[in-house]
């Protein structure tokens, strides 16, 4: 097991150096510079863009700006086009925010997604079933940020209670325990609506991964034997239909960069989805370029996780 993981730690390693590459090259070949982010402010002269093209290494060829790059990056050093600030820190930052709100998103998604799609499966073409699949496919049609904004309005005028943000203006001098209680409150409707398609999808799954496993001749089999039905479905079945639940969470990991950009602009949550997003607009090319390499790393620590899960979840799988 161990050779395996260092084997497959080096071929990944070779694999991000030439993700890195590509995506330095595709972002330096996409039409735009950050030099001409603004080409229509007056103030901005020839000689201007010359000296930001000359400070941002952009009249070298691309393999100097690669280098470049990736020297500053790795000495900490790597400083952000737009607000010449620490591409680190500022992704550290962002990081800190999108963490709690991707880690309850996932847990809401997967613990109400199994149990509801288990349900449907053992109920097939009940009311439930046929319900529980009109609400799937009902919220997968649904715009999310249409029914984002229609729950913002609903408790705003209702309870009369802030949403936006991470935090309610005003509460800086209060106890600590009424800031938890805020943060939480602020943490939990974003986190909701980027379950609820989450919950959608993966119920789908998990409903039409159990209705096949359930089919199969040993799971008539343990019935016949006498098991209770919570053994048969939870020991023998399910234990059988997660593996491909076990790659959708080994790629569900690099979700923490990318987060939800829609619903981090409709609560205004400063997280790595939209770091990522102003960064585009603004062609911040160090952040793009690090925040790249890192859902790349997260990718790639997804995928080896995924690889060592299977062997848990199926002993005939060998390293």
């Amino acid at each position: 097991m161990l050779a395996f993981i260092l084997r497959n730690i080096g071929q990944r390693l070779i694999l991000l150096v030439i993700v890195s590459i590509l995506a330095h090259t595709i972002v330096h070949l996409a039409p735009g510079e950050p030099s001409l982010v603004d080409p229509s402010n007056p103030r901005m002269k020839a000689e201007d863009i010359e000296r930001i093209r000359a400070a941002f290494h952009l009249d070298d060829p691309l393999h100097v700006q690669y280098y470049y790059w990736m020297r500053d990056l790795l000495n900490g050093d790597l400083k952000s086009f737009k607000d010449n600030q620490p591409v680190l820190e500022k992704i550290w930052g962002r990081f800190l925010n999108s963490l709690p709100l991707f880690i309850l998103a996932t847990l809401i998604t997967w613990c109400v997604a199994f149990p509801f799609g288990i349900s449907s499966a053992l109920n097939r073409g009940s009311t439930y079933d046929k319900t529980g699949t009109f609400l799937s496919y009902f919220l997968i049609s649904f715009p999310g940020f249409f029914l984002s904004s229609l729950l913002i309005i609903f408790i705003v005028q209702t309870f009369d209670v802030p949403v936006i943000s991470m935090r309610t203006f005003g509460l800086e001098d209060a106890s600590a325990w009424t800031q938890i209680n805020d943060r939480i409150w602020h943490l939990t409707l974003p986190a909701l609506m980027t379950a609820i398609l989450g919950i959608a999808v993966l119920s789908r799954f998990v409903r039409s991964q159990m209705q096949e496993v359930i089919l199969h001749d040993y799971i008539r089999t343990a019935r016949a034997k006498g098991l209770d039905e919570d053994n048969v479905i939870y020991k023998h079945a399910l234990r059988n239909a997660l593996l491909p639940f076990i790659t959708m969470f080994g790629l569900m990991i690099p979700g923490l960069i990318s987060g939800s950009v829609i619903f981090e602009q409709i609560f205004a949550w400063p997280g790595m989805g939209r770091l990522g997003y102003d960064a585009i607009l603004s062609r911040d090319f160090p952040v793009i370029l690090t925040l790249n390499l890192i859902a790349a790393v997260l990718t790639l620590i997804g995928t080896l996780v995924s690889d060592l899960l299977y062997a848990l979840a199926d002993p005939r799988i060998k390293f």
